[in-house]
This record gives C-alpha cells, sequence and structure tokens, in this order.
C-alpha cells in the first residue's frame, strides 16, 4: 500500500490504455451487495477509470442483496474477496475464521435511518420507532447492526421493534410503499432519494464524520475489502493489486466534481434520478477513506 501512494503523482487520474491492458489479466472473484450503491463508488470508480486493469486484475462481480449474503458467498468459496461493512470481521472471528480487512474504502458506515411518512406519521423521535416494522437489507448486515446501534443509543431495547429483511434494491420501495414496514435502515442513494421525495424522515445519519461520532461515540471504519487470511498469505500480488486500484479510485474521488462522476459512473447508476445521485454523492463525499489505509 505504501508503494503504490509512494507511486500515486505518477499514475493518479490515469485510467489503463490499451497498450497497458495487453498483458494477460488475474481475475478475482469479488462478492458484494448493492453494487450500484454509492457504498461501493470507489469500486465503481476502479473499474471504470481502467484502474483495475492497469493493475492487470479483472473483476467478476457477483453481487446479492445483502452484506451477509455476500459473506456466505465467501465462506462457500465462490468469492475470493468480499466488500463490506468492517464489523463483519468481528463475527468472523468470533466463529474462528480468520478474515483480514486490506484496504479501507469508506471511514463512515454510509447508512441512514428514517421513518415512513406513509399514513402521515410525524416521527418526532426515536421512541416514535416502538412497535415499527424496520426494513434492514438482512439480518447480521451493516443496516440490521447500525438500526440496533440507533436503537441503543436511545434507550430502546431492539425487541421493541420487528425487523423486515427487504434487500437493498427495488425490493426496498416496494417494501416501503405497499406498507409492509413502517421505517427503513439503508445505503444511499435510495435513502436520500426517499428523503427528497418526502416519502422517509430521516432519524439517523452516518454518511458524515459528525453523523458517526453522534450514535458510535467516535470514529469507525466503514466499508473495506477484506479476504481469508490463506488467500492474503497465497496471493499476495493479487491482494496488492486490488489494493492499489482502490488507493488510484480514492485519491480522484478527493478532488472529482459532479461531472466527472457522471461521465465515470454508469447511466445505470443514476438515471433513475439524476440529480438525487449527485445529492447523495455530495452528502458523502467525506465518508470516502483518502488513502485506504
Amino acid at each position: 500500500l505504501l508503494a503504490a501512494m509512494g507511486s500515486l503523482t505518477a499514475v493518479s487520474g490515469l485510467s489503463a490504455t490499451p497498450s497497458e491492458s495487453a498483458r494477460p489479466l488475474t481475475r478475482i472473484k469479488l462478492a458484494l451487495a448493492a453494487s450500484q450503491s454509492l457504498y461501493h463508488l470507489p469500486l465503481t470508480v476502479a473499474e471504470h477509470m481502467g484502474f483495475f486493469r492497469l493493475m492487470g486484475i479483472q473483476l467478476e462481480w457477483i453481487t446479492h442483496e445483502s452484506g451477509s449474503q455476500a459473506l456466505q458467498s465467501v465462506l462457500g468459496g465462490q468469492a475470493d474477496v468480499m466488500a463490506g461493512a468492517y464489523e463483519h470481521l468481528f463475527g468472523l472471528h468470533q466463529k474462528g475464521q480468520p478474515f483480514m480487512s486490506f484496504v479501507q474504502m469508506c471511514r463512515t458506515p454510509q447508512v441512514s435511518l428514517g421513518g415512513s411518512t406513509r399514513g402521515g406519521k410525524s416521527w418526532q423521535s426515536f421512541a416514535d420507532i416502538r412497535g415499527a416494522r424496520l426494513g434492514v437489507s438482512a439480518l447480521d448486515s451493516s443496516t440490521h447492526w447500525m438500526a440496533c446501534q440507533w436503537l441503543r443509543r436511545h434507550g430502546l431495547s431492539t425487541d421493541e421493534v420487528v425487523f423486515v429483511e427487504v434487500g437493498s434494491s427495488t425490493g426496498v420501495l416496494d417494501a416501503l410503499r405497499a406498507g409492509s414496514i413502517d421505517a427503513l435502515c439503508n445505503p444511499d442513494p435510495i435513502m436520500h432519494w426517499l428523503e427528497q421525495k418526502n416519502e422517509i424522515r430521516l432519524l439517523g445519519e452516518t454518511r458524515t464524520l459528525a453523523g458517526t461520532r453522534q450514535v458510535m461515540g467516535g470514529a469507525v471504519p466503514g466499508a473495506s475489502l477484506f479476504a481469508h487470511a490463506d488467500f492474503l498469505q497465497r496471493q499476495p500480488e493479487r491482494v496488492q493489486a486490488l489494493t492499489d486500484a482502490v488507493v488510484l479510485a480514492l485519491k480522484w474521488l478527493t478532488s472529482a466534481g459532479l461531472t466527472d462522476i457522471l461521465k465515470t459512473v454508469p447511466p445505470s447508476h443514476w438515471s433513475w434520478d439524476r440529480a438525487a445521485y449527485l445529492g447523495a454523492f455530495e452528502k458523502l463525499r467525506e465518508s470516502y477513506a483518502v488513502d485506504g489505509l
């Protein structure tokens, strides 16, 4: 990682040229959830700016509806590396699974919690969430853990709500609009979009460093890449290549403007509402890691 940072001056901002990417690419299987969310923007940038190809690797994206499902694909051998919440590592270690994070993408959990305005409920405070059906991407996922933390922070028990698994894509909107859930904890841009449409009243956010400190009591790492210690030992070149590509993307994001984002991110990520996508990015800008450490 330090070697990659030392060479950033020479390669930062460059994408792979045909001659640079002519060498055979090493394939790496990457498991993740909500692949089109801003949670994984550094990976999207690294892919479409050609940073992965520049480092001699090609990602095979294995997408899931939740982080817990993505983790199972790594544990089952269907994927080599996972992109997801740093908190997964604690559960893995408790089960005797020696996984390690090797590059950090975000400095905050990047999820928000809000109550549905359907039916005219005002949601004045967290006390209003008692008895609610609370949508999360899945149990034992970052959205579930953060929702539990918010409840405890406000003196509530996790037994005072009913958790409902809704995924992190179209199922979220369907559940909210059908009245299957009363509140929701999910990443952006979906939460920002619902907030802008007045379909959700936000009660808490970890988009910003200040919001994260408020609920967690201090700084916590967000999304990162991690893998089994055996993979790290057997494939150090692949791990270094992944790290280098992500660091280049993080450096690019520190100075990227909104026009740069639109030119780099595929339209499928924001075509449903370009303004909401860019607005969500601006709120999240400080949450992205600077150097991957």
